[in-house]
């Protein structure tokens, strides 16, 4: 199957750092606001809430941070309301950049957004100028540990997976909308360890970016992924050697 996204792999060898900012928890806590604001604050019947309480877990997020971002949603405790809004626009070397936010204030989240396109060389699009370069997929990050491909690959395969990509230290495999739930289910009964689980926008080609061009690009993806207000930014840049 495919070969694995070499962002992909920058990001995680980032996941350390931004943990000690801060900025991987409350991208969580917003994800756990929204849903349970959305659907209830009882994870059994909100399919949304689980997953982003499942996903906090695994991040090692305190139960009571957990606890307390759901009350504030469901109005037992005091907090912010949340709207979501995805922003799409061209970088350096015509990369397509799909950006999802959660934001208490939409004129500072665009402006900032807009300065850091401008600052890196691209250009912020109108809706739909880039989305139609993307499918929305569900997209499961596994823990490698001593499992080999084929094992993955028959667990996968058998609950309705697409995809399966290996790196180093871990599998990401790739779903429907459809089956994202199910597959994910059935990795989880099998005792696999699940680092993250998430609806993504999956670039349908990816196009080839190096040298300059890669190093242009990195840092406007990565310039957006520290703004407080975005949660995700995704690229068809495929970074090369």
């Amino acid at each position: 199957m495919s070969g694995h996204s070499k962002w992909a792999t920058i990001k995680r060898k980032k996941a350390a750092l931004d943990a000690k900012r801060g900025n991987m928890f409350t991208r969580l806590i917003k994800e756990i606001t929204i849903a349970a604001r959305q659907g209830g604050g009882d994870p059994n019947g909100n399919p949304r809430l689980r997953l982003a309480v499942d996903n906090a877990k695994s991040a090692n997020m305190p139960a009571d941070n957990i606890d307390r971002a759901i009350k504030k949603a469901t109005g037992e405790l005091e907090g912010v309301t949340y709207t979501e809004i995805t922003y799409e626009g061209y970088g350096p070397a015509g990369i397509a950049i799909m950006i999802e936010s959660a934001t208490d204030n939409k004129n500072r989240t665009v402006a900032e957004i807009r300065h850091h396109f401008t600052k890196h060389g691209g250009s912020m699009g109108e809706s739909g100028s880039v989305a139609w370069m993307f499918d929305r997929k569900g997209v499961i990050t596994i823990q490698r540990e001593d499992r080999t491909e084929d094992d993955m690959m028959e667990i996968i395969l058998d609950a309705g997976g697409d995809d399966l990509q290996t790196e180093d230290e871990f599998f990401v495999v790739t779903t429907s909308l459809e089956t994202f739930e199910p597959v994910r289910r059935a990795v989880v009964e099998k005792g696999v360890k699940v680092e993250n689980a998430s609806l993504q926008w999956v670039a349908k080609n990816n196009v080839g970016v190096a040298g300059e061009d890669a190093e242009k690009v990195g840092k406007l993806i990565e310039a957006l992924e520290e703004c407080d207000d975005v949660q995700n930014v995704y690229s068809n840049a495929d970074f090369r050697d």
